[in-house]
């Protein structure tokens, strides 16, 4: 462990070994990030057997930011649903209140 509070933790994808700092309390995280990486490569070399290495990594990153960027989409339209419902039951609220 380094003095900044940091675990070397050694992570093993498509032939290479990679030692990654990862903060304290955080390696599993990253052992849970590495085994979804190792999952997607699988499946995307199922689906394109011809693709190898980098080409291979490439279109595996493209295809987990295409997701991670569906997902922020999603949030944001949860979040701006949320907001409305808020407004309409503070706007009632209020409505409420103001009544004798």
């Amino acid at each position: 462990m380094s003095p900044e509070g940091e675990a070397v933790s050694v992570i093993s994808v498509l032939g290479n070994d990679y030692s990654i700092k990862a903060p304290v309390g955080k390696q599993q995280a990253l052992k849970d990030s590495a085994q979804l990486l190792k999952s997607l490569l699988a499946e995307t070399k199922a689906a394109s057997p011809s693709l190898m290495g980098d080409r291979l990594l490439v279109l595996t990153a493209l295809k987990l930011c295409a997701q991670q960027l569906e997902l922020e989409q999603r949030h944001r339209q949860d979040i701006e649903h949320l907001e409305e419902r808020v407004s309409t039951r503070v706007a009632g609220i209020a409505g409420l209140i103001r009544r004798p």
